[in-house]
């Protein structure tokens, strides 16, 4: 018999839903939500809005007041027992005395790592873990990459026509989809740290590579736009230079940096790999600054490269319904694949209807998979 209630798993499901309101504003910090029970009632609700602001249990712990007081509560994440930007949320727990406290998961952050728990049962508070853990991890899948791994969740947009091209020979694709499949690759970059593309991307299309929807508020956040560029060919004039935030130019050796430094870009040398960008050490970078999820929204040639590579966690596909034919460029370029077994397994794990296209969502399998 399960040591959880039908209750425990709806307030538990309910901080998992709150937790997702703060998916465009947190990054770096992991989604958190919280929900506060006394006496079979709510009495506390809060998630973590944005990093440097209060954490859920904190904003949940505000709404609940006096009525706080032996409480159970019901986290998403392991409570903090670390100060870093704000104090530790086990404090304000103790503090607000609450009786019981339920993680969905222990935080894998070595500044916590089961510590939190720790302090709060040492503090004669009820602890227990596990409630719905699958979900919570799923919440949070760059953050506990990038503290497990020390690199990002790679994310890989893909768009094509039913039968796999991008575009016609002649170079024309605009637009491959539907108006509600570009609005939803909006929300892809809106929960994204960063978003990745090629000098080829750029120089054919001129993309912002932003996050421009009347209905997504980031509260000012933006990803940082990189550019994988080995020869340095980033135009001045480029569009994404002149909007805000940062756009990082990744180029291998020593070339001239100063032009594309004062035209608002930041330059970076990477070492290669057969004559390109070393991808994995852009991620480590990217990793480094708290980049947790990266979308990458490229040509066939850098999202081949990245499959080719096994640096790719999820999959996004957004097929639309019609046939291009021949005379077209395929969805990704695999020069070393030779032979069916070279192919890439996937499992899918979401087909939806977006507009009049269809959105598939898959994993690469893994070698002990296949």
């Amino acid at each position: 018999m399960s040591e959880y209630t039908e209750k425990d798993c709806a307030h538990m499901a309910r901080a998992l839903q709150l937790a997702e309101r703060g998916r465009y504003t947190a990054h770096p910090n992991p989604v958190v939500g919280c929900v506060l029970v006394k006496d079979d009632t709510v009495v506390g609700e809060g998630w973590h809005e944005r990093t440097g602001e209060a954490h859920a249990e904190v904003n949940a712990l505000e709404v609940a007041g006096d009525r706080a007081r032996g409480s159970i509560v019901y986290v998403t994440l392991e409570p903090c027992a670390h100060h870093g930007r704000t104090p530790p949320c086990t404090v304000a727990l103790i503090d607000a005395g609450v009786r019981e406290v339920i993680a969905a998961m222990q935080d894998p952050n070595a500044d916590v790592a089961g510590r939190g728990l720790r302090f709060l049962a040492d503090a004669g508070i009820e602890v227990r873990t596990g409630l719905m853990q699958n979900a919570a991890a799923d919440l949070n899948p760059g953050f506990l990459k990038r503290v497990a791994a020390k690199l990002p969740f790679v994310r890989l947009k893909l768009a094509s026509s039913i039968d796999g091209c991008i575009a016609m020979t002649s170079g024309e694709s605009q637009w491959i989809t539907g108006p509600e499949a570009r609005a939803d690759v909006q929300r892809l970059r809106a929960r994204s740290g960063a978003v990745m593309t090629g000098i080829g991307t750029v120089l054919a299309d001129d993309p912002s590579l932003n996050v421009r929807a009347a209905d997504i508020d980031t509260r000012g956040l933006q990803p940082i736009r990189v550019v994988l560029d080995s020869q340095l060919r980033m135009p001045l004039a480029a569009g994404m230079l002149a909007l805000p935030g940062t756009t990082l130019v990744c180029c291998i050796g020593n070339p001239d940096t100063k032009p594309l430094q004062d035209a608002n870009a930041e330059v970076m040398s990477f070492a290669a790999v057969d004559g390109h960008v070393d991808t994995h050490e852009v991620l480590l970078e990217l990793a480094g600054r708290g980049v947790n999820e990266v979308l990458v929204e490229a040509g066939p040639g850098l999202a081949g490269h990245l499959l080719e590579r096994d640096q790719v966690d999820e999959l996004v596909i957004y097929q639309a319904p019609h046939i291009m034919g021949s005379q077209t460029m395929r969805l990704v370029e695999t020069p070393s694949w030779s032979s069916l077994a070279d192919r890439k397994e996937l499992n899918i794990t979401d087909v939806r209807r977006v507009g009049n296209d269809m959105r598939i969502t898959a994993t690469p399998k893994r070698q002990d998979e296949c």
